[in-house]
């Protein structure tokens, strides 16, 4: 079942909210961009690791202007609904979330762009359903990850760290993620808007379960020899985009790609770590030409 909440945002009435029910019964939460009823394939925009739908905003802006974008949030994330057992908190879980969105939304078919874990979940998607992934865009993940940012990652979502106020936030992010592609003061707080909510306790907190490092400390997410689920999504188009500086997707792993997939298109986005700014002019050139063929 889906649940229509109205429109949102800073663009108005940009997006409708929305919300669906999962297999065993969380309601999680969705922001839908664009016409409806457009012919050109859907995009489904797809966070990394501890984010929400708030990171493709920009992205879903521009791309809606001709086609539908869905934009979800993972279940224990943003607005969707906590799981009470963390063992869940795994890729097949969130294909299977993913699988019952698009039944809800009425959607056969999409070009997955997806973040970091996104990544990982679009070729997850093409070995579970094939048909539904019409093309896709890798930012900054591949089939191995760099130790080195698995280890930073952990680090980093491990403990709350809970901030006073939104200043705060920012110059703790800012500190925390200096190679992010965001500038400025008024950059920092968004990106502090889409990191924190407001706790009951007056403080700013991490807008994601802190259950989600357990899966992760427990081993039981992969991070490594993940080529076969990968080269699912052989004969589709694929855009694989990397920072230059980042320790998640290493140098020969982004290479290895483009022999894995045939007719991959690649872009390294310089002075940039994890993750780029798929909204950039450059970045955003790339998937409209992905787009034109999917």
């Amino acid at each position: 079942m889906t649940r229509e909440h109205g429109t949102g945002g800073n663009g108005g009435g940009a997006y409708r909210e929305r919300t669906y029910s999962s297999q065993d019964g969380l309601a999680l939460y969705y922001r839908d961009y664009g016409d409806r009823l457009s012919s050109a394939t859907p995009v489904l925009c797809l966070a990394g690791l501890t984010r929400n739908c708030k990171d493709f905003h920009d992205l879903a802006l521009r791309l809606s202007a001709g086609r539908r974008v869905l934009c979800p949030d993972y279940r224990g994330r943003g607005r969707s609904q906590y799981d009470r057992d963390w063992r869940r908190y795994v890729p097949a879980t969130y294909v299977d979330d993913l699988r019952h969105l698009l039944a809800a939304a009425n959607v056969h078919a999409v070009v997955v762009v997806g973040t970091s874990l996104g990544g990982i979940l679009a070729a997850a998607m093409a070995v579970a359903m094939p048909c539904a992934v019409a093309g896709a865009v890798l930012n900054d993940i591949g089939p191995d990850i760099d130790p080195r940012g698995m280890a930073r990652i952990i680090a980093y979502i491990g403990d709350d760290r809970p901030q006073p106020d939104w200043a705060a936030a920012a110059r703790h992010l800012r500190q925390t993620l200096p190679d992010l592609p965001v500038h400025g003061e008024e950059g920092w707080l968004t990106f502090a808007r889409n990191t924190y909510r407001e706790g009951d306790d007056g403080r700013l907190h991490f807008d994601w379960d802190p259950a989600l490092i357990k899966p992760l400390l427990r081993g039981a997410t992969t991070t490594t020899g993940l080529w076969p689920v990968f080269r699912a999504l052989r004969g589709v188009p694929v855009l694989a985009v990397r920072g230059a500086k980042s320790d998640v997707l290493g140098a020969a792993t982004f290479a290895r790609m483009a022999e894995e997939l045939p007719g991959l298109a690649r872009i390294s986005v310089p002075g940039v770590g994890h993750v780029p700014d798929l909204a950039q002019a450059d970045t955003l050139e790339a998937i409209h030409a992905l787009l034109a063929r999917a």
